[in-house]
Order: C-alpha cells, then structure tokens, then sequence
C-alpha cells in the first residue's frame, strides 16, 4: 500500500512517524497532509537505508542538491563525495541528474550510499539509450520509456521528475509566441524534439494512467516536471510557462484520485516581482501541490555567484509558500559542480529556506535566530559557532584575528553590545 492508501486508513507508518517527530508536529497532521495531498512523503519500500522526510504545507521548507556525471565529467567517487556533503551540509533529498558512463550502475551507488530521499530524470537515460540502440532520440518508444522508469523504480529511487505537462498544445502555445531562450529543460526538449518529429502526443501525457500504475506500485512521488520552465527573465511567466501549468494542475488531480504523491515543479527565472505570484499561481491551479522550484533566478547577470542569485528568490519563493527549493552553485550555467561548488549551493539554498520559514511561522524556525541572538548578547562565541550553519568557517574566520577579550577583533573595545551593557544595565545612585 501506498503512503496515502495508509493514511487515508488512519494508518501511522514508520516514514510518517519519523516525518512528523523530524518536524515537532503531530502525526495526525502529516495523515491529513498525505490524504489531502498537500504533503507527500518520497519513499519507496526499495530504498533499504533511507531516512526519510516530508515536504509540503506547514514543515519545514526542503532543499534538494543536484548530482551527476556528464559525457564530459564521469567519476562516480566524486559524485559520491559530493552526496556525503551535501548529507554533512543539511540537504533533504538529492538527485542524481547522470548522463554520462554507466547510469543504472552509477544510480545504484548513490542509492546506496544514501539516507536521503533520492529522484532521477528518467527521460535522460531512456533518451541516451535511445541515442545508443537507434542512433537518434527521436527514434526511442514508448515503451523503452516506461521500462526505463520502472526499472529506476525497482533499483528504489524515491521520486522521479515527468515531463507529462509538454503537450502537443504546450508547443503549439511556445511556437505561437516565441521565447528568448526557447526550451531550457533537458527532458523538456528531448520530449518535444521527438513530439515535433514524430508527430505525436508527449507518451507520458498520453499514457498517464500508466504512469500513474508504475507509481502506485513502488509508492514513487511523481515531480511534475516544468518542461517549459522560462531560462531567462524575459521569458518568465509567458503563455507556454502558464499552459503547462494548467496541464499539470489537471494531472495532480488525477495522481491524488490513484492514490499517488505528487509534487509540482516550477521556475526557473523569475524577476523579483514575479516571483510571489508564481507561487500563488501554482497554488492555486495545482490544488496546493507541494511545489518545488529551481532558484528561482532573479538575474541573468550572476554567472559565477548564481547560488546567492538563486538564494535570494529562493527566500521570497520559500516566504510566499514553495515547499521545496532547489540548490543552484555557484557553476550554473557555466559547468559540473564540484565538492566545493555544492557546499555553498547547500548553504545559499538552507538560509533561503530557513528565512522562508521564518515569515511561514514554521515551528522552531524563529527560535533558532532568538538562540543565536542571546548567544551574540552574552559573547557567547561557542554558541554562536555551534548554531551557524558552516561552524568551521565560522570558527576560522572569529580566530582569523583573535581580539584576545569577548569581543571580535571588528570592534574590540567599541563594542556596541559590550558598551551598552556596561551602562544600560548598571544602577543609577539617586543623585546622579
């Protein structure tokens, strides 16, 4: 049974349980969230050493940590050195976005080596093996399609992002209007390419319910894809962005009636003030889905820093309602991140989320920051190290150039909260 067939019997499962204990809320919140599908639990029964968590309305905002080799860049024991930083570093789930060496193999290793929820793109490796048995993706089926999911779904992969919203209609929309960037998205635009080709309709759209089939049976949360994701400003918010909304507000009504998770991706880049209204926008046509976005990017400019880029729409994402954010490093748009590159991915993603969190009133989120407030008060210099998220750096950069007193050496003597605290508190003689 799936999580929500439980749920709606009143069920607690193990995965429901340490969900709710992980978020200090009531297990009966976390059922009603799956029954109404506003919360959704990735975890499939294959994945023997999973911990796993929730994502969606009323707990904390999630951040999610890109993986993956390219035809260009293929070593699997970097990828696993970038999964156990991303773990070390506080990322909720990861995916494993491989295109290059052998997939299924490198995917079973990270599933392996990971206690945290893991999703895939199937349509890369049935794309690629098409590419290897017909010459061309344009020549893949059906078929190969669905025995590619299904396959991931048995190794125990725990989401899987769909493209099921890049319709035939979708497209007509996109060539209709036109794009700066055109098609950004890699299952996006291998989908189209063999919609366009063989003039036909997008196969997971068209074979949904078995999609939805697959799904039921190894419990897999289904991450509505955003094909048509605008990849820069000028294309945000546009006509085929808002159809394949539709689309896909209609296929998560139809995954919550099969007893299937879903989750609704979304952009991508946004300017500043587009952003909230993205969010409401999911909201309210994909019946509040969990919805997870990339970014979102409010510049095309940051090449090199787009991690702070994507952290500062991610916060207003995050504030507005997002569910689930996606890291950006500081190599998009530029090549493979590294260990390192994913460290500050992780960083940028967790402030933009916890200061989300904090305007969502999630529990425990403001208390952090009043911890940390009373630590800095009382020079507290252990505290404050412990709370951050990076207590290394943070350690190496107050030692960098030791004061010697309770002061850091920006201020020394100066201290504002030292001085305040000399004469704001002390006891006046009467006379005085």
């Amino acid at each position: 049974m799936t999580q929500v067939e439980l749920a709606k019997q009143g069920i607690i499962s193990p995965q429901v349980k340490h969900a709710a204990e992980k978020e200090g809320v009531e297990t009966d919140f976390v059922l009603q969230g799956l029954v109404s599908g506003v919360i959704v639990i990735p975890a499939n029964p294959n994945h023997a050493n999973l911990v796993p968590c929730g994502i969606g309305k009323g707990l904390r905002t999630k951040i999610n940590v890109n993986l993956g080799t390219s035809p260009d860049f293929c070593d699997l024991d970097m990828e696993l050195k970038k999964l156990q930083t991303a773990i070390e570093f506080g990322s909720d789930t990861v995916m494993d976005l491989s295109t290059g060496g052998d997939i299924s193999a490198i995917r079973q290793a990270i599933i392996n080596a990971s206690t945290l929820p893991l999703g895939t793109v199937p349509i890369y490796q049935a794309g690629i093996e098409a590419i290897d048995k017909h010459g061309a993706i344009i020549n893949m089926t059906a078929d190969e399609i669905f025995s590619v999911i299904e396959q991931q779904a048995k190794d125990g992969v725990d989401f899987m992002t769909v493209h099921c919203g890049v319709t035939q209609t979708t497209i007509a929309r996109l060539k209709n209007q036109g794009r700066t960037t055109d098609i950004v998205s890699r299952g996006g635009a291998f989908l189209t390419g063999w919609m366009l080709h063989n003039e036909k309709e997008n196969p997971l759209y068209q074979y949904y319910d078995r999609l939805l089939e697959l799904a039921r049976d190894y419990d897999i949360t289904l991450s509505l894809g955003d094909g048509l994701r605008p990849g820069c400003l000028a294309d945000a918010t546009d006509r085929a962005q808002v159809e394949e909304l539709i689309t896909i507000g209609e296929l998560v009504k139809r995954a919550r009636e099969a007893n299937v998770q879903a989750i609704v991706e979304g952009p991508g880049h946004l300017p500043l003030d587009q952003v909230t209204s993205n969010v409401q926008l999911e909201k309210s046509l994909c019946h509040d889905a969990p919805f997870y976005v990339l970014g979102p990017l409010v510049t095309d400019i940051g090449a090199g820093y787009d991690h702070i880029v994507g952290a500062i729409g991610g916060a207003i994402a995050a504030a507005a309602g997002t569910d689930f954010l996606c890291y950006v490093t500081p190599t998009e748009h530029l090549g493979l991140p590294g260990v390192e590159d994913v460290k500050q991915g992780v960083i940028a993603s967790r402030i933009a989320a916890h200061a989300g969190d904090i305007v969502k009133g999630v529990k425990g989120a403001k208390e952090l920051d009043d911890q940390m407030s009373r630590a800095r008060k009382i020079f507290d210099w252990e505290t404050q190290i412990k709370l951050s998220l990076d207590p290394e750096q943070s350690q190496q950069i107050h030692q960098r150039f030791a004061s010697g007193g309770r002061t850091c050496s920006m201020c020394g003597k100066y201290c504002a909260m030292a001085l305040i605290e000399k004469y704001l508190n002390r006891r006046l003689p009467v006379n005085e």
